[in-house]
């Protein structure tokens, strides 16, 4: 049984339709999957309609923006329902201030002698109320400010550099309630990709529980095998089920894995999916 529960695709800042990320991963050999798209949950209906026809067993996912003591942080909700008002009222807000946000990246590249990443960004992004850095990222390489993605977001996107905009994201206890409400199961998306120190990591970890979270993905992207033994640890620690994801969003990406091709999560781990297969 393969199963990935982390991708994206162009309904937020991936490469490939919903239809065609399907279609990708049951090649990739996927049986169980899931479509988390950045604060948005438009693409599952079409995700649902071509894995019927793929025999892929499909569940509802998203990948939600949060702010926690001053870091911006990601939670997937997986086997939500879609129809839930709650959950979608909070995505529609975050989706609402996506675009303030890249004017004001925009504008501090202008003064770094990069013109145009305003117009240039929004021409990248196949839905304009979904742009996201990865957008602005591309627009860098592009236009040959940077070699590759990785290098936009060491120099000017990623958190504390010189175009990076701190942007107030919707608190942890506020979505993982809202996933709740939706009958989704909350997990922390790839912690092992953020900047914590042991103590930061433990808060984390402590916050969501207490606030009703449930899972940790132990494997994301291209996560190594000693991660993925770290983060085991880590699950049978405090408590948490273990969810794993490619993090797909493209052929290529610095960061993402091959969509569908996730490694095997440790023996000690308790899957997340046996709570909705």
């Amino acid at each position: 049984m393969s199963i990935d529960l982390h991708c994206h695709s162009t309904v937020s800042d991936g490469a490939l339709t919903p239809a065609e990320i399907v279609q990708r991963a049951q090649a990739n050999g996927c049986t169980l999957l899931a479509l988390t798209d950045h604060d948005h949950t438009g693409g599952v209906a079409a995700a649902r309609l071509q894995a019927t026809q793929s025999g892929i067993t499909l569940i509802n996912g998203v990948e939600v923006s949060v702010s926690w003591r001053g870091r911006t942080i990601h939670i997937v909700g997986l086997n939500i329902a879609l129809e839930d008002e709650r959950l979608q009222t909070l995505l529609q807000r975050l989706r609402s201030g996506r675009l303030q946000r890249l004017q004001s990246i925009a504008e501090k590249l202008a003064k770094k002698g990069i013109s145009g990443a305003y117009e240039g960004t929004l021409a990248l992004a196949t839905n304009i109320d979904m742009v996201t850095r990865t957008h602005i990222a591309d627009f860098l390489v592009n236009t040959g400010h940077v070699n590759k993605k990785a290098d936009a977001f060491r120099k000017y996107l990623g958190d504390g550099k010189s175009c990076s905009v701190k942007h107030q994201w919707a608190e942890l206890t506020e979505v993982v309630a809202a996933i709740r409400h939706a009958s989704g199961i909350a997990v922390i998306a790839h912690p092992m990709r953020y900047d914590l120190s042991a103590t930061a990591r433990r808060n984390l970890f402590s916050d969501f529980k207490a606030c009703g979270g449930t899972a940790i993905e132990v494997h994301s992207g291209r996560s190594s095998l000693n991660d993925r033994l770290n983060y085991a640890l880590l699950a049978q620690q405090f408590g948490f089920l273990a969810s794993c994801g490619s993090d797909f969003h493209r052929d290529g990406d610095f960061s993402g894995g091959l969509i569908g091709c996730c490694p095997p999560l440790p023996p000690i781990c308790q899957p997340v999916w046996t709570d909705f297969t």
